[in-house]
């Protein structure tokens, strides 16, 4: 499970990355900000996709953090390119953000890792 959420929280945040970087160089349908944030938020994405797969403290929490952030992008973008937002893929991005979660957090504590949800070590 463990695995799966690594590799689907890394596909998604080089989709992001990679089409930040579309929108920026090329026929730029949203403002720069719009895309240097789809940027960072993606590059987050994969950072904390590796800090889920090692097991760090505070990686699934860096996971929500870019997921949120991409959530909201994609309503930003959705408003401003299309003048509405379709509650669809909206609802299908959210989705996929709670399946990503989930799997970390149940391959973490199946693995016998930190408890994610710990505030702090609980190598005892």
């Amino acid at each position: 499970m463990l695995t799966a959420a690594t590799l689907g929280m890394t596909g998604y945040g080089l989709y992001s990355l990679g089409a930040g970087l579309v929108d920026l160089f090329g026929p730029s349908q949203l403002t720069w900000l719009a895309n240097l944030l789809a940027i960072a938020l993606g590059a987050t994405l994969v950072v904390a996709a590796v800090f889920v797969r090692v097991g760090l403290p505070g990686g699934l929490a860096l996971t929500l953090t870019a997921l949120f952030g991409l959530q909201s992008l994609s309503l930003h973008s959705a408003a401003r390119l299309y003048g509405q937002v379709a509650l669809e893929p909206q609802i299908a991005r959210a989705l996929f953000g709670v399946l990503l979660v989930g799997l970390a957090y149940f391959g973490a504590v199946s693995t016998g890792a930190a408890d994610p949800s710990a505030p702090g070590d609980s190598a005892d």
